[in-house]
């Protein structure tokens, strides 16, 4: 699995904008709880974001692109990885985890963005 830092997202953009097809933007898939998103979250610049609980994700596998850049965030990065593992294992190949999370994108990219 692979994993990106906050500090390496910029690059992560631009590589999987190369490779996607023409107007396709990169994904961040928020795998955080509801009341989580509402503590903090991240401005949706140069790609799109998407919340989706990560219970939810299986139910909700048919909203996603296969082929499509996917960069999974959570809190810290734990709950990330696990939907990365399970988006490879249903054939996503374009898929990265945002290692350390929202807390690592506080201190990394957007100080504007809350600790919790």
């Amino acid at each position: 699995m692979m994993s990106i830092s906050p500090a390496q997202f910029d690059a992560w953009i631009r590589q999987a904008q190369e490779g996607a097809a023409p107007g396709t933007r990169p994904l961040v898939l928020d795998v955080r709880e509801p009341w989580e998103l509402q503590t903090a979250c991240v401005r949706a610049e140069g790609f799109e974001l998407l919340h989706m609980p990560m219970r939810s994700v299986p139910a909700r596998l048919h909203e996603l692109d296969r082929e499509r850049p996917i960069a999974c965030l959570c809190h810290h990065g734990a709950r990330s990885a696990q939907v990365v593992h399970f988006l490879m294992q249903q054939g996503f190949s374009e898929v990265v985890n945002i290692h350390g999370g929202i807390h690592a994108w506080s201190q990394e990219r957007d100080p504007g963005v809350p600790f919790y």
